[in-house]
């Protein structure tokens, strides 16, 4: 049987390549999207532990978390929390460097632990008129103590270069929570509170306590929590289930034309197995297995196309320091589970036409 699937799909290669492509196509849209979906959740994850924190509080019901506004009043009270240790409000500029859009930068206090933990590779903290830069957006727009930068719309002078090894900050810079509220127009109020907790305290136990005493705050601890955290990242979500639907109704369609024009060619054939003793569904099985045959040589050009896609993606969108796409086998699992749901459906259909066909009537037609 596999023999005769492979020789047929060899016999009309043109058509087998073109729909292969075709499915292909939409494999690797699935995993890009799944893989840049997934690298976003990794990311999302550095904005909840920003300055090495266990947890962040955030402004609940916004859009986005990066546009959370939180009285400052809050650190006070988190203070007197047994289960914390340290907090600090963060103030995030976002879209305001103009060199680099993509860069955010981070007000804080300058005895906070956000601000301690910054290695300077060179130069010093920032002041009221100076910004320090992570080592990353340094390197970028080749910036040194000293170089000018402007931010929504002030120039100030770099003061020094830092390393802190989460992402968004080292693709960043740091400036005084004051300058930062300047900035942005805004008094006594930050972005978030990022929390360090006390030893042998765990997130999932702090977590909700914080938020139940804290009304209408988001309390984010992990990935998976900052994930959901907005509304873009559900519709994130929800617009790539729809997108793995639409490919997987349009590879179908486009694999059931082609078998089904493949067994309009030929019936004769297929009748001529009947006679000699094929059973109905041996037949069905044959026209199937074509079918996923199709459609995973368009999942293996589709998972290749996927991965590449991926980092393209991200690339031409100007946030490949950001999101690094999460390929796993899951990922890749769910790609290829596609593609052979693609030629079940694609079969089904021509599978149920030629086995309605008498052996006498479909030899017959082919003559």
């Amino acid at each position: 049987m596999l023999e005769l699937i492979v020789n047929n799909l060899v016999r009309r290669s043109g058509r087998t390549i073109l729909t292969a492509l075709g499915v292909g196509l939409g494999v690797a849209t699935i995993v890009a999207l799944l893989s840049v979906s997934d690298g976003l959740k990794q990311t999302a994850a550095g904005f909840a532990h920003l300055g090495g924190s266990d947890l962040g509080v955030f402004q609940s019901g916004v859009s986005d978390p990066t546009t959370s506004l939180l009285p400052v009043a809050l650190e006070a009270r988190l203070a007197r929390n047994p289960d914390v240790v340290g907090e600090t409000g963060l103030l995030l500029l976002v879209g305001k460097v103009s060199r680099d859009p993509s860069a955010i930068v981070f007000g804080a206090q300058e005895s906070s632990f956000f601000a301690r933990r910054l290695v300077f590779l060179s130069g010093g903290p920032a002041s009221a008129s100076t910004i320090a830069v992570g080592d990353v957006l340094a390197n970028t727009l080749h910036l040194h103590p000293g170089s000018s930068l402007t931010v929504a719309g002030r120039r100030l002078t770099v003061s020094g270069v830092y390393h802190s090894g989460i992402p968004p900050e080292d693709l960043g810079g740091q400036l005084p929570l004051a300058t930062a509220q300047a900035l942005a127009g805004v008094q006594n109020e930050v972005t978030s509170i990022a929390v360090q907790l006390a030893p042998g305290v765990s997130v999932g136990e702090a977590a909700p306590a914080i938020q139940h005493e804290f009304v209408n705050t988001l309390v984010i601890g992990t990935a998976a929590e900052a994930a959901r955290a907005g509304a873009n990242s559900i519709l994130i979500s929800d617009a790539t289930l729809v997108i793995v639907i639409l490919a997987l109704v349009i590879g179908a369609i486009s694999v059931t034309n082609t078998m089904a024009m493949s067994v309009l060619e030929r019936q004769g054939e297929l009748a001529l197995l009947s006679t000699i003793g094929w059973s109905d569904a041996r037949v069905a099985t044959l026209v199937i297995g074509e079918g996923i045959g199709v459609s995973l040589l368009g999942a293996a050009i589709g998972l290749v196309l996927g991965v590449l896609g991926s980092l393209v993606l991200v690339g031409l969108l100007g946030y490949s320091g950001y999101v690094s796409p999460s390929i796993t086998a899951w990922g890749l699992g769910r790609g290829l589970l596609v593609g052979i749901l693609i030629g079940v459906l694609g079969g089904l259909y021509p599978a149920w036409r030629i086995t309605r066909m008498t052996p006498l009537k479909g030899l017959a037609r082919a003559l």
